[in-house]
């Protein structure tokens, strides 16, 4: 790790490209530039799980660590390339005073050229992150509405301010869930006419996964709130016949269909690099979750 002390934007490019270098390593292989507004509590595990995701995707992290408070006006850098951090550059920069109001002007020097820009908030997000000045560097604007302060109603703002090529972390959530519905539902199965979905108070996957399965299916779907950790159960009924999935264990659910034995089927918990990593899989608009967050039930972000 090579550390920095008041330095610049343009001084942190320049160190990279003379490590890079050393190493005889190449630029060529990176596919993108993933930014990272986030504060110093939290810096530390985003950063990991980042570092974690660049060994599927090699990738320039740039973690961003407004420090307004400091008395001081200066930018500070730890920077690592390649190594046992994995094959892509890490570059978590401590803005200073005043200049934490200016984060993008720090972060475009560090842009790798020709390669898409991925933007991700852990906690509070802007309310349009396509229009904050990060944010407008960026083909993909990732946000992650469970670390805000009101998870629900942070899932309404970014309803309310959403653009092409934003997504949130509360849905890439539900991938796992979505695949098992999908899968059961393949098989021979009723004309379903209502749906029951139970989950964690509070966790904004919950109204995401309503509005899903009420745009899929074309039926009432109804949500209760309980003390369980994210989805806890859904039931899809048609008739007399249901079809059930209730998580078993954190990386296992039970299979319930009328008329059927029981079985378990793998549905996991998955950490921030997996997370991520399925996020960066794809730089086009997720056009699916714009359907999805358009159509959130308000009164479900209520409590």
């Amino acid at each position: 790790m090579i550390h920095l002390e008041d330095t610049s934007g343009g001084a942190i490019a320049a160190t990279i490209a003379r490590e890079r270098n050393r190493l005889g390593s190449s630029p060529t292989g990176m596919v993108l530039t993933l930014l990272i507004l986030t504060g110093e509590d939290t810096q530390s595990d985003v950063t990991a799980a980042a570092v974690e995701a660049a060994r599927m995707h090699p990738m320039r992290v740039v973690t961003l660590i407004p420090r307004g408070g400091d008395s001081q006006t200066r930018l500070d850098a730890d920077i690592a390339v390649g190594g046992d951090d994995g094959p892509g550059e890490i570059a978590v920069l401590r803005l200073r005073g005043l200049l934490a109001e200016h984060a993008n002007s720090v972060a475009v020097p560090l842009l790798l050229s020709d390669t898409p820009v991925v933007a991700y908030w852990p906690g509070e997000a802007p309310k349009v992150p396509a229009d904050d000045p990060i944010g407008r560097n960026a083909q993909r604007r990732i946000t992650n509405a469970a670390g805000t302060l009101d998870p629900l109603r942070s899932l309404l703002v970014l309803r309310d301010g959403y653009q092409s090529g934003d997504t949130d972390l509360a849905w890439t959530r539900l991938t796992p869930w979505r695949s098992v519905l999908a899968s059961a539902l393949d098989q021979p199965f009723g004309v379903i006419t209502r749906v029951e979905v139970s989950g964690e108070l509070g966790n904004p996957s919950l109204p995401l996964m309503t509005s899903w399965l009420r745009l899929r299916l074309g039926v009432p779907v109804t949500l209760t709130w309980n003390e369980g950790s994210g989805i806890t159960d859904i039931s899809l009924f048609a008739g007399d016949a249901h079809i059930k999935v209730i998580r078993a264990a954190n990386s296992a659910a039970k299979l319930i269909r009328t008329g059927q034995p029981d079985t378990t089927v793998a549905l996991p918990h998955r950490d921030l690099a997996a997370l991520l990593a399925e996020e960066l899989r794809r730089l086009d608009s997720d056009e699916t979750y714009a359907s999805t967050i358009a159509g959130i039930d308000e009164s479900e972000c209520t409590l």
